[in-house]
């Protein structure tokens, strides 16, 4: 008797297939993932563009409270790296002065608070750094999305009648002798002009 071998099991897959499948998996991978990025960086431009636009609002408030725009100097560096003062006028000089203690009987500057979102110990936006001091410091950088201060300028530098504010986007870089968008370090800049 001649005995006859007969397969007998499951049917399996070919190497050929399992590569296949493996393949169309990491194809599928990297398109979630290239979609998530970009969703996060718009997400983080439209953050941003918002954000402008409140420090915007509050900068104009505190220009008809004050008669003048923040900044100590009329020209502001024409860097425009002065987000510290912008914190000082829109949120620490109106919080010395609700506090009893702090204001004194001339006080010439900022008497309310222009912009909640700035109290370092309450900061859900992540707007400027966190801490736990009972009383916000003096020296806070106002951040955007991409944790690189708001740049600020006013005067004849700016590009504005009034006032220039803008972030220098993702990549960190600005050309502020040179605004034009085609510019290549302005390209991803977020800006009210």
């Amino acid at each position: 008797m001649i005995a006859h071998s007969r397969r007998i099991g499951s049917a399996a897959f070919t190497l050929i297939e399992v590569l296949a499948v493996i393949a169309i998996i990491m194809i599928l991978a990297g398109i979630v993932v290239g979609g998530m990025e970009y969703a996060k960086q718009r997400q983080a431009s439209e953050k941003a563009r918002v954000q402008i636009a409140l420090l915007s609002k509050a900068i104009e408030e505190y220009k008809v409270d004050m008669g003048v725009y923040p900044g100590t100097d009329e020209n502001t560096a024409v860097a425009g790296d002065v987000s510290e003062q912008l914190y000082q006028a829109l949120f620490k000089d109106g919080y010395d002065y609700t506090d009893p203690a702090t204001p004194p009987s001339s006080w010439a500057k900022a008497s309310k608070i222009y912009l909640n979102q700035l109290d370092p110990r309450n900061n859900k936006q992540g707007w400027v750094p966190k801490t736990t001091a009972s009383t916000p410091g003096t020296n806070i950088k106002i951040l955007d999305p991409w944790a690189n201060g708001y740049l600020y300028r006013k005067g004849s530098n700016a590009q504005n009648p009034d006032f220039d504010l803008w972030s220098m986007g993702k990549d960190g870089k600005t050309n502020t002798t040179n605004p034009s968008k085609t510019e290549t370090d302005n390209k991803d800049d977020i800006r009210n002009f």
